[in-house]
């Protein structure tokens, strides 16, 4: 049996290597590596995937996050609202442009943004919300949407980890993650859904004038070449990994598929254990387990860990700590105990490996082992 890791990429790359490898020749046959032709090919795949208007590739997803809100003209001292228990990448940005971020506490079994505690939290000086689509499925964006648009807010979806995930509206209609706010943002980071082989990320948007805007910012604020309209930042996508992103944007459904197939038996095998509690699902989204995150109840989560790595399975805590209570953060005045279900969640949670390469006999391993520290 292969070792078992958190995301298996070698074993993916080896499934698909003639088409991966031939994609990266093509580039390095070309020599246009910034900006060559695969870049654009890309973005019209992804765009057709995502059945959105456009899809402005960029360097990396947290890039993304300050492009859309230096093109929506954020200033400082403005508010966007964002979820206590998240990566820091939408927080950092907000900070670095001057804006305050106003956290909001998240609902204990889906791990998103709570849409009940957004309004109260909405001031004159409130400019966005930025839900972020944790762990591979939707936040409920129409709630979100309804209230942007009753304050006049600008939505911006944080889609790194939900790419592929689709949203039902209650009148039947479909979008995909990151195509419903004003811009949605992904992140291509390696063991991303859909990753590249280093850094990268990219924009949607269906407005097209947000879509030149921030098409020029990505490249240091020039509608053509040394003729510099705003300021800017040099944030593109190098055309080695839009290649391969052509290649496994291909594959895309088909992954997430073999996620759930995952996430359907971890389910199985945890639903029924007082101490598990399995990710809950919300109806309105599909899910694409970028992650799956249990909850433990009376579990001492480091030894849980250390008896799973005795086996040879890694786990990981996606996060250990709340956005509010980072060192970084702590000017904005948060104190421990201003969202109790964030900080409750940072002591509970604990991620299983997961990835599209999962064989019968480690998944096996992995249900075995977990259910035996339970004897």
């Amino acid at each position: 049996m292969k070792k078992i890791q958190m995301v298996d990429l070698k074993s993916q790359y080896e499934k698909i290597k003639d088409e991966i490898d031939a994609a990266m020749q093509e580039v390095i046959d070309q020599a246009a590596f910034i900006n060559g032709p695969h870049v654009r090919l890309f973005a019209d795949d992804l765009k057709a995937y995502l059945n959105c208007k456009y899809v402005i590739p960029c360097g990396n997803g947290t890039d993304g996050l300050q492009v859309a809100m230096m093109a929506l003209d954020f200033k400082p001292g403005d508010e966007v609202i964002v979820p206590a228990f998240t990566y820091i990448a939408a927080v950092e940005v907000i900070a670095l442009l001057g804006l305050k971020p106003v956290f909001v506490d998240v609902d204990a079994a889906t791990f998103q943004i709570d849409t009940s505690k957004i309004e109260s939290k909405i001031t004159d000086k409130t400019v966005a919300i930025v839900p972020v689509h944790l762990f591979g499925q939707c936040s409920e964006m129409e709630a979100i949407l309804k209230m942007a648009q009753n304050h006049g807010l600008k939505v911006i979806e944080d889609a790194a980890q939900s790419i592929g995930s689709v949203y039902r509206f209650s009148d039947g209609t479909l979008a995909q993650s990151g195509t419903m706010g004003d811009i949605g943002v992904t992140s291509f980071f390696p063991s991303k859904n859909l990753g590249c082989f280093g850094d990268g990320g990219a924009m949607f948007t269906n407005d097209h004038d947000l879509a030149e805007k921030m098409r020029m910012i990505s490249t240091h604020g020039q509608k053509k070449k040394y003729h510099h309209h705003s300021i800017g930042v040099n944030s593109r996508l190098d055309t080695v990994q839009a290649a391969l992103l052509r290649v496994k944007l291909r594959y895309l459904n088909q992954y997430q598929n073999a996620r759930n197939k995952v996430a359907e038996a971890y389910d199985k095998a945890f639903e029924a254990n007082s101490h598990i509690s399995i990710p809950k699902r919300i109806l309105q989204s599909t899910h694409v387990f970028h992650q799956y995150t249990i909850k433990l109840k009376d579990v001492n989560r480091e030894e849980f860990s250390k008896h799973l790595a005795s086996f040879g399975i890694p786990t990981m805590i996606y996060y250990p700590v709340p956005t509010h209570l980072q060192l970084a953060y702590q000017n904005y005045g948060y104190r421990e105990g201003d969202f109790p279900i964030s900080e409750k969640l940072c002591k509970e949670v604990i991620s299983l490996p997961m990835h599209t390469e999962m064989e019968s006999e480690q998944l096996d391993l992995i249900i075995d082992s977990i259910n035996s520290y339970f004897i």
